[in-house]
């Protein structure tokens, strides 16, 4: 199936501006969540490592919320990707902007509700902010194939018999309430026989009005369950390709050694780039930083860079002359140095600049969409992406919990920050290594593979897609 030709513009610019505010009221709070998370530690006062389980799972997976926001992020990544091709890094780049503004923007405000409402009006109030979600939602229209119009449901009966999966003949409706009449008398036989203890088949026989309204009953209940029955089995025989099909497709995803490379870098950059967002309010607390100090909140410091970070990335990813796999490796390898130095700072300004080259770097988030795209194609990009974003929710789950952890058990950041930074480099490596023979594949302009074969196509100088 082939997409029409994305249009560059036009609706495509309503789809930006409702999915940049989908994001915005989405993942603002999740993002911000360390400024909860100190007040979490003052309220439960138990370890980090036990209450940062709170913060990692509301901006990973495990909790409804979570599974919302998931489904949201691949939404509005899968549509912006339809319907923008030579300016999908710009595209990209301003919808992911959403996320950041609303992570300042929620750093600030939540701080506000909790000192006029407290912890729980605060949640209560950002929950019903989100519901206006539902008016994005209400703006997307996905850009339908070129060679066909969206399906209509057909009935079941008129679906082909070469979808089924069982060789022997199948039972038509009658025969399932034939067999169920069968069952139902051999039933009442026995409980009738037993009730009485009279074994002879003529008191069966016996009928009073009472009897034969029940028998009525029956007969409409035993023809619902057959009709039920019917079509669940059906139902199950025409749905079974469509999962085969998607097991199918999902094995030779990983079987492209960049899309599986791409999972491990993601996730191990999770792990280890999403603490400081959630922690790093409470490292500066740790640093014997006083909160007189802070001109601005450390996670709005990040909040804004990694704004920024998405805008200038997206529109690299634009160029002709830019690798954006090399790219996208570069802020892992630059990111785990910031992260490794985080111990070295013991004040506000050297945490503050080290907050807003991580947000910067964290940006790398508006191009991580580009790299999929280029490795699996516009088709599989939904499917694609929703395993990657599987994991970076895992990643983002782990990770928190990981660094207090260590911080219970050393009583400082240090080393759980040194880890942090070596999951992050340990990504960027794999991922590197996995692409370059890809890149030189490229580079030399092989012959196109055949459709079954998944091959990551970038060729920096000529192509943009």
């Amino acid at each position: 199936m082939e997409f029409k030709k994305p249009p560059d513009g036009g609706w495509g610019w309503v789809i930006v501006l409702a999915s940049l505010f989908t994001q915005f009221l989405c993942y603002g709070s999740p993002l911000a969540v360390g400024v909860l998370y100190v007040e979490w530690l003052d309220a439960f006062g138990e370890g980090k490592g036990k209450t940062a389980w709170v913060g990692s799972l509301a901006s990973g997976v495990g909790l409804l919320a979570s599974l919302g926001c998931g489904l949201l992020y691949t939404a509005t990544v899968t549509i912006t990707c339809q319907y923008f091709d030579s300016r999908r890094g710009l595209a990209l780049g301003l919808i992911s902007t959403g996320s950041s503004i609303g992570l300042f923007i929620y750093a600030a405000l939540q701080r506000l509700l909790i000192e006029f409402y407290g912890l729980d009006g605060c949640l209560l109030i950002v929950g019903a902010l989100a519901l206006n979600i539902l008016a994005c939602g209400s703006l997307m229209r996905p850009l339908q194939s070129s060679d066909c119009t969206l399906p209509e449901k057909i009935a079941l009966e008129k679906v082909p018999g070469r979808y089924s999966i069982y060789n022997e003949k199948e039972k038509n409706l009658e025969e399932n309430i034939n067999i169920l009449e069968k069952t139902y008398r051999g039933e009442e036989t026995c409980k009738s026989t037993l009730a009485s203890g009279d074994w002879k088949p003529e008191s069966l026989l016996h009928k009073n009005p009472t009897t034969m309204a029940h028998t009525k009953e029956t007969e409409t209940y035993k023809k619902k369950v057959a009709e039920r029955t019917y079509f669940c089995k059906q139902l199950a025989k025409r749905k079974w390709p469509l999962y085969k099909n998607y097991c199918e497709e999902t094995v030779a995803l990983f079987k492209n050694k960049v899309f599986s490379a791409l999972f491990i870098a993601i996730f191990l950059f999770d792990i280890g780039g999403f603490p400081p967002s959630l922690l790093m309010e409470d490292v500066a607390r740790s640093s014997n930083v006083k909160e007189e100090e802070f001109p601005m909140p450390l996670i709005s410091i990040i909040g804004i860079m990694t704004a920024v970070g998405k805008l200038i990335l997206g529109i690299l990813a634009d160029f002709k002359w830019i690798n954006t796999l090399y790219l996208y490796v570069a802020t892992l390898i630059i990111m785990s140095l910031a992260l490794c130095a985080i111990p070295f700072a013991k004040s506000y300004v050297t945490l503050a600049l080290l907050s807003g080259i991580l947000g910067f770097l964290t940006g790398n988030w508006s191009i991580f969409p580009y790299v999929t795209t280029k490795t699996v194609g516009i088709e599989k990009l939904a499917h694609a992406y929703g395993i990657l974003m599987f994991f970076a929710g895992l990643g983002n789950s782990l990770g928190p919990p990981i660094v207090g952890w260590f911080y219970d058990w050393t009583h400082t950041y240090d080393i759980a920050f040194y880890f942090s930074g070596f999951c992050v480099l340990l990504g960027g490596f794999i991922l590197l290594l996995a692409a370059l023979p890809s890149w030189d594949t490229c580079n030399k302009q092989l012959p196109k593979p055949a459709p079954t074969t998944f091959l990551y196509k970038v060729a920096s100088n000529s192509s943009n897609v």
